[in-house]
C-alpha cells in the first residue's frame, strides 16, 4: 500500500546521502510520491543531483533562502513543472561556527540574525510563497532538536534558531488549519549527519544519548524518515501544531 500515490513532495535541504532529508525523500518515494529536491550552491548541487537521479526526481532547483530572487522564483519554479504541492520537508538549518564554538553569551549580532533567518524565518517564508499551491490536506514538516527547550552545551545559538522554529510551527499550523494544511515539526535526537559535524562533542553526545535513552540506542535516518510519512500521510488526519520526538526516549530522561 502506497501511502503518498501521485502526492508531489518537496524536499527542502539535502546535503548528501546521510541527510535526514534524504533518508525521508526515499521514503516518501517509496510510498508513491514524486519527489523535487533542493540545493544551495554548486558544490551541493554536485552531490545533489545524482541522489536526486537514483531516486528518479522530477526536478532538482536551487534555493539559498537569503537569497531573495531564489524566494521569489521558487512558486513559478514548482509551477512549471507541478501544478500543486502536497507535502513539504523544511530541513534548512545553518549557524556560524565561530558562533558555536564560543560561549552563546558572545553570538554576534550579525550570526544571531542569520541563524534565525535560515533556520526559522525561511520556514514562514516558504510556506507563505507556496500557500497557494498546497492542496487540501497537505502536509508542512519541518526538523527541530531538543536544544530548543534545554540547553545543549555546544549547541548555543542553533538551540535559540530552534526554539524560534518550533514557535512559528506553531503560528503557522493555526494560519494554515483554515486551509485543512497540517504543519508539525520532528525533534530528532543526534544522529551523525553534515550539519551535526559542526557541534562540539558531538560524538560525545552520541554516547550518551546511547546510554541514557529509555531504548538504550540511537536513532537513524530512517527512524526520522518513518515519522515522517505518518506525517506526511493521511494517518496524521488531526495531528497539527505538534513537535514528535524521535530521540530513542532521551528527552523524557531527567540528568
Amino acid at each position: 500500500m502506497e501511502l503518498l500515490s501521485g502526492k508531489n513532495a518537496l524536499i527542502l535541504g539535502v546535503a548528501n546521502e546521510r541527510s535526514i532529508a534524504w533518508a525521508i525523500a526515499k521514503k516518501l518515494k517509496e510510498n508513491g510520491a514524486n519527489i523535487s529536491l533542493s540545493y544551495q550552491g554548486e558544490a551541493l548541487k554536485k552531490r545533489v543531483e545524482p541522489l536526486a537521479q537514483d531516486i528518479g526526481a522530477d526536478f532538482t532547483f536551487e534555493l539559498d533562502v537569503t537569497n531573495q530572487d531564489h524566494i521569489l522564483n521558487l512558486k513559478k519554479t514548482i509551477e512549471q513543472h507541478w501544478k500543486s504541492v502536497d507535502v513539504i520537508i523544511h530541513s534548512l538549518a545553518f549557524a556560524n561556527k565561530e558562533d558555536l564554538a564560543q560561549p552563546f553569551i558572545q553570538t554576534s549580532k550579525k550570526g544571531f540574525m542569520k541563524a534565525i533567518e535560515i533556520s526559522a524565518f525561511s520556514l514562514v517564508e516558504i510556506s507563505n510563497t507556496l500557500k497557494s499551491l498546497l492542496n487540501e490536506n497537505s502536509s508542512i514538516i519541518t526538523m527541530t532538536y531538543h536544544g530548543s527547550t534545554q540547553v545543549i552545551p555546544g549547541y548555543n545559538v542553533m538551540g535559540v534558531a530552534k526554539a524560534t522554529l518550533e514557535a512559528s510551527m506553531k503560528y503557522l499550523a493555526y494560519d494554515l488549519g483554515k486551509s485543512k494544511v497540517k504543519v508539525n515539526a520532528i525533534s530528532a535526537g543526534p544522529i551523525r549527519t553534515l550539519a551535526a559535524s559542526g557541534i562540539s562533542g558531538f560524538r560525545e553526545k552520541l554516547n550518551f544519548a546511547k546510554q541514557k535513552s529509555a531504548l538504550k540506542e540511537n536513532v537513524t535516518t530512517e527512524d526520522v524518515a518513518k515519522t515522517a510519512l505518518y506525517l506526511a500521510s493521511d494517518l496524521s488526519s488531526g495531528v497539527t501544531g505538534e513537535v514528535i520526538y524521535v530521540d530513542a526516549g532521551l528527552s523524557i530522561v531527567g540528568s
